[in-house]
């Protein structure tokens, strides 16, 4: 992730603690203009007066005057003159998130009102995630969506946890799912669904039945899923508290390619369940406690404050919920 970010647990939006609320001093906010916080926000994303004069649709005069206003406002420039255009000052770095999410807020409330219908919302999302959690809820969201919200468009893409916050910073990415902890005020965590870990083989070919015993589990290679793409996991750091390791056969950062390992070689994987499960239905393939203790994972969403009132996103958000508590159907992975 480029920069340091603070290292702060995500704030739920389903949080039990609420901080007691700041009072509002009303005559100190009525001699500020909104509409300067509206030109600030253009200014940061454009960082041209000229262009930011376009987006608002206001002149070039007027906008400049506007930047002059924000610098008396803020006590600070904002905005310097640099050989590639204008470039923002630390301060100005400080509260662009902040404002771009104080913004998206008020036009939410304002909006708040209108009616949302998903039979007639047009409206495209893009979501990082996980091939493993695409592959669990993937075709029951898309059959759900064309029933329920035709006009809903997915881009779905692979999530890269480097790199996620600035992505959801950026408004490159309107909701992430995967394994998250760390982020700053303005990201918000919903839980999806929690899963535990068992071992994936093929009986056939490695000769055993579950359950497998210590032994066996390490007697055999093993696939290795890492989107960090090292080799090591957490089987590897149970095992060093009892003084034992495996042998990796392969490492790969794609869990949906893992099954068909196992199908056509001795190996073993030890794989969350959900998909492990589902995989040993449809390939003839066993599954086994883990003969390791190994905690269970949490799976959550992870979204940009801004969003946390959008109807559509949070019809989407309630719906992935739903999605994940509900059992597949017969021979649906």
């Amino acid at each position: 992730m480029t920069g340091k970010r603070p290292r702060l647990l995500c704030r739920r939006s389903e949080s039990s603690s609420i901080a007691p609320p700041v009072a509002i001093d009303h005559i100190d906010l009525s001699r500020i203009d909104l509409n300067l916080l509206v030109a600030l926000d253009a200014l940061l994303d454009e960082r041209s007066v000229t262009r930011a004069a376009a987006r608002v649709g206001i002149g070039q005069s007027a906008m400049s005057s506007s930047l002059a206003r924000l610098r008396r406002l803020f006590d600070d420039e904002l905005l310097t003159r640099a050989p590639d255009g204008m470039r923002p000052t630390p301060r100005a770095l400080k509260i662009a998130e902040p404002l771009r999410a104080t913004l998206r807020q008020v036009q939410a409330l304002v909006h708040r009102e209108e009616r949302f219908d998903p039979a007639t919302v047009e409206r495209s999302f893009t979501v990082s995630l996980p091939d493993s959690v695409e592959a669990l809820l993937g075709p029951r969201l898309i059959a759900q969506l064309r029933r329920d919200a035709p006009g809903i468009r997915l881009l779905l893409r692979s999530v890269d946890r480097t790199r996620i916050l600035d992505e959801l910073d950026a408004d490159q990415v309107d909701l992430a799912i995967g394994l998250f902890s760390e982020g700053q005020l303005h990201h918000k965590q919903r839980l999806l669904y929690r899963d535990s870990y068992v071992v994936l083989f093929n009986a056939a070919l490695i000769g055993l039945e579950p359950p497998i015993g210590l032994d066996d589990y390490l007697r055999f290679p093993h696939v290795l899923t890492s989107l960090r793409e090292t080799a090591h996991g957490v089987v590897d750091d149970a095992l060093a508290l009892i003084g034992r390791s495996r042998t990796l056969a392969v490492t790969t950062p794609r869990f949906l390619v893992v099954p068909f390992m196992v199908r056509a070689a001795p190996v073993i994987a030890t794989m969350h369940a959900r998909l492990a499960t589902s995989f040993a239905n449809a390939l003839a393939l066993s599954v086994s406690p883990v003969p390791v203790p190994l905690d269970d994972v949490a799976v959550s969403m992870l979204w940009h404050a801004s969003y946390d009132h959008d109807p559509a996103h949070r019809w989407l958000r309630d719906l992935l919920v739903r999605l994940a508590h509900e059992p597949p159907a017969p021979g649906i992975i």
